[in-house]
């Protein structure tokens, strides 16, 4: 079958700022794809060329079979769309807000209210249906964007970081709701800063920076092409972090990482256990203390580091805490 979506060297321009530089996507029928990327990498305006709020100055995209430039109208029909951001009106209710996007997809008026009571309590949003959602909590509020994404039952959905600024609770709450719909035919694209949702969501994951897709593949598809696994040791000194660099050096498959914020040392091996141990016994006899070591594989915030030079912005939050 066609995919759902293709993206064939699409091409964005902000004046002298290139936003996107010929970028491909091909995202299979009833699958997760995710896009992952730094600010700035591109991921916001490629959804917005596949949702027709962008033209794109060159290239050619399509979405469920429909060109988005020449067939939009048509298209917009057939997708739904949530951004980073909740897009509800906090004067209306929350059965208001679903209706009246009922509305705007020509439901009809008896339709939208069926349809929106519908999502509501499939939402968890059932109780707070008549309230003004200027009362709604975060979650409540991206639960109640996402419910709107899906009025019109779209084949093809596009979340634009939909957990931003969620605690962890209702981040994984709304993954569920993520995987029911995909469970039931949904195909979804999914641009993310935070790895673990790429990891536990998405069946393929493109890496983009600077307006290309630098990497493609599964999650441990993509963790094979760094390497295997990583020696993490943590130091009590922050001075003995440059010693522990040059002394483990000559077990590294590629280069060391430090962390000077969390006094952290990453050394990717290919030896397992013995270049743990090897490790561990030079530093015993530099008399460097370590506090903690552990052997593991790779992740997918060592897959950003990695591809892109920098953490990823959830990484980055971690440590600044």
């Amino acid at each position: 079958m066609p995919p759902a979506i293709a993206a064939e060297g699409l091409v964005k321009k902000y004046g002298d700022v290139i936003a996107l530089d010929g970028l491909n996507l091909s995202v299979p029928e009833g699958t997760v794809f995710g896009l992952l990327g730094p600010n700035g990498a591109g991921k916001t305006t490629t959804v917005r060329i596949l949702t027709t709020l962008l033209k794109p100055d060159a290239g050619r995209a399509t979405v469920a079979g429909f060109d988005v430039v020449g067939d939009a109208e048509r298209l917009r029909s057939h997708i739904g769309a949530s951004g980073q951001y909740a897009a509800v009106d906090d004067h209306l209710t929350g059965a208001e807000n679903l209706e009246m996007v009922g509305r705007l997809y020509h439901l009809g008026t008896r339709r939208s209210k069926e349809r929106a009571r519908e999502l509501l309590d499939r939402f968890d949003l059932g109780k707070a249906a008549d309230r003004p959602v200027q009362g709604y909590s975060g979650g409540m509020r991206r639960r109640l964007d996402l419910a709107g994404a899906l009025v019109a039952n779209p084949p093809v959905l596009f979340l634009d970081e939909p957990t931003t600024g969620l605690d962890p609770r209702a981040r994984a709450g709304l993954w569920d709701v993520i995987s029911e719909l995909v469970a039931g035919g949904t195909t979804l694209l999914l641009t993310t800063q935070y790895m673990e949702e790429a990891d536990r969501l998405a069946d393929r994951i493109a890496v983009v920076d600077h307006g290309r897709v630098i990497a493609l593949g599964t999650a441990d598809e993509l963790k094979d092409q760094i390497g295997g696994d990583r020696i993490e040791l943590t130091v009590t000194n922050a001075a003995d972090m440059e010693a522990v660099r040059h002394g483990l050096a000559p077990l590294a498959v590629g280069d060391v990482h430090l962390d000077t914020t969390a006094f952290r040392v990453t050394i990717p091996v290919s030896g397992g256990a013995a270049s743990l141990t090897a490790a561990l016994g030079h530093l015993a006899a530099e008399r460097i203390t370590v506090r903690d070591a552990g052997l593991r594989r790779p992740t997918l915030d060592d897959v950003f580091l990695t591809l892109t030079g920098h953490e990823s912005s959830e990484t980055t939050k971690e440590l600044s805490r």
